[in-house]
């Protein structure tokens, strides 16, 4: 996989520059993470959510891998329905 799969001519510029920014993060294995719930969810998300998930994508990539793959938790600030439904999408090699 290379990227998303997805059109993004229904997407508005917000929409498209976070899954941009989703499959560009600069560890694969994020970008599979979030990418893969990007292109699933992205055009469904509240303005309010894109907001949270504007936020997520400032993280740390080392550090998401560690919450995405239960070595550490999610910090509480970062606990939120939005985290959830990320850690849902997460590959199955992220889980092993």
């Amino acid at each position: 996989m290379t990227g998303t799969t997805r059109s993004t001519e229904t997407l508005d510029s917000r929409q498209r520059k976070l899954l941009f920014r989703a499959w560009h993060r600069g560890m694969r294995e994020m970008d599979l993470v979030l990418g893969t719930f990007a292109d699933a969810e992205i055009d469904k998300l509240s303005d309010e959510e894109l907001d949270a998930f504007e936020i997520l994508l400032h993280e740390n990539d080392a550090d998401f891998l560690k919450w995405v793959t239960g070595e550490r938790p999610v910090p509480d600030h970062l606990e939120t329905p939005l985290m959830r439904r990320i850690l849902d999408y997460r590959p199955v090699f992220l889980t092993e």
